[in-house]
């Protein structure tokens, strides 16, 4: 079967909690090789949206396609939506790496350890094999001395780049990052932005949901600017951020366009 050229396809994806629809049919494509930058107000559905990919949060309604694979869902008897094939999103999950705002390291493990524990019981490689890919991916997030260190004993910055290496240790696909630095110091926010680009400038597949507005315009090459639960508009940066057709987006770049001419 031949790969698509899309990383990621979302179709017509649903999600409500009660009264209240958080996605109200939403369809985009996140293309090979490119990086897509989700923006828009805190409660538009970014974060939700992107969970849906990976079914940490299982869609009422749509389809997810990841290259040839189908995440489909349906209503159990409780009325609950659930992931329609297990073993099917198990196999999926393993070929998306997702990179969260608030870190989630593994406390009691460190630095290595918690790089090696997916790929040796997840994946099944060697003990060996792990530690040197996780080494060389240290050595990319400028971590290379603070393998032996624990979580506890590292800023937030240095746990955000480790949480990217340890994403990466699973070699998966497309990478998801939900708000990678909305937890950050300001002053560590640069840091974790430049192992996100030099990612990008490695040609890997990327969905990015940011508050980061002028890194989403020089980093992405596709952008979606979300409002209540829908996409308002999307295209290429340039036209997004610097001509924006919609009220509603020129309403909400407006402080990123005072801070630039201010």
């Amino acid at each position: 079967m031949t790969a698509p050229d899309y990383a990621v396809k979302v179709e017509d994806i649903h999600k409500s909690y009660g009264a209240n629809e958080v996605l109200r049919g939403i369809s985009f494509e996140a293309r090979q090789g490119h990086v897509l930058s989700i923006i828009g107000a805190s409660g538009s559905g970014k974060s939700t949206l992107l969970r849906c990919i990976n079914h940490l949060v299982v869609p009422d309604q749509g389809t997810v396609r990841i290259g040839n694979e189908i995440l489909r869902s349906h209503k159990n008897r409780a009325g609950i939506a659930v992931s329609s094939d297990p073993r099917q999103l198990e196999r999926v999950r393993a070929r998306l790496g997702m990179v969260f705002q608030n870190f989630n390291l593994w406390s009691h493990r460190n630095v290595l350890q918690n790089l090696i524990e997916g790929p040796v019981h997840v994946q099944g490689r060697s003990r060996q094999e792990a530690v040197e890919h996780a080494l060389g991916l240290l050595d990319k997030v400028g971590l290379s001395d603070k393998r032996d260190a624990y979580p506890s004993e590292l800023s937030g910055g240095q746990q955000q780049r480790v949480a990217i290496a340890r994403a990466l240790a699973m070699q998966p696909d497309v990478l998801l990052f939900d708000e990678p630095t909305s937890a950050l110091d300001p002053e560590m926010v640069g840091e974790v932005l430049r192992v996100i680009r030099q990612l990008a400038d490695e040609g890997r597949s990327m969905i990015l949901v940011t508050h980061e507005m002028n890194f989403a315009r020089e980093v992405s090459d596709h952008g979606i600017f979300m409002h209540n639960g829908r996409i308002e508009e999307e295209g290429v940066p340039d036209a997004l951020f610097g001509a924006p057709s919609s009220p509603r987006l020129r309403q909400f770049l407006q402080p990123m366009q005072s801070a630039a001419y201010g």
